[in-house]
């Protein structure tokens, strides 16, 4: 099955050859990834990955950009980190139509990773609400969020984890 994915990448400053960063991540087998360099410093790379499962498309993914480009420091993997609009495109109604939902369900709709003026929730969570009230969404783009997640926590739970010297979560530095 195809699964579409963004990584994205801070680089290491004596990677600034925009070209030679493409022929690297083409010989390490990222040639279903559209290349983003607009951002001075940062990489996105947008993949069609075919693959067993969407964990086993990211996943090897990350293993070809770690070969290409062995500096690159993950910043996120996507779609994860979503407004209300990234939802509502996704599932293919308006902002409004869920905002309303998700006051009429104040309860039970996820809470934000981040809560502000843009608040910003777990693509993943916020798809098992609507799933849990009918929405018909696609299975390729439910476990590609869920897989998203899983490693964008992983990432961030090694991150504090070596801060604080607990070793413990130094499976996704």
């Amino acid at each position: 099955m195809e699964y579409e994915f963004t990584l994205k990448y801070k680089l290491d400053p004596n990677d600034a050859d925009h070209d030679e960063l493409v022929e690297r991540l083409g010989a390490a087998g990222c040639t279903d990834a559209l290349v983003g360099l607009g951002v001075a410093g940062h990489l996105g790379l947008e993949f069609v990955r075919e693959a067993t499962s969407a964990e086993d498309a990211i996943l090897s993914a990350l293993a070809d950009v770690k070969g290409a480009i062995p500096g690159a420091k993950l910043i996120e993997v996507g779609p994860d980190f979503v407004g209300l609009s990234d939802v509502a495109d996704l599932v293919g109604v308006t902002r409004q139509n869920i905002r309303k939902l998700m006051v009429a369900h104040m309860a039970a709709f996820p809470a934000p990773v981040h809560s502000g003026s843009a608040s910003i929730w777990h693509l993943a969570l916020v798809l098992q609400f609507l799933n849990e009230r009918g929405y018909k969404l696609a299975q390729a783009v439910v476990d590609v969020a869920k897989a998203a997640m899983r490693v964008n926590i992983a990432k961030e739970a090694a991150l504090v984890g070596h801060q604080l010297g607990d070793e413990r979560f130094a499976l996704a530095a």
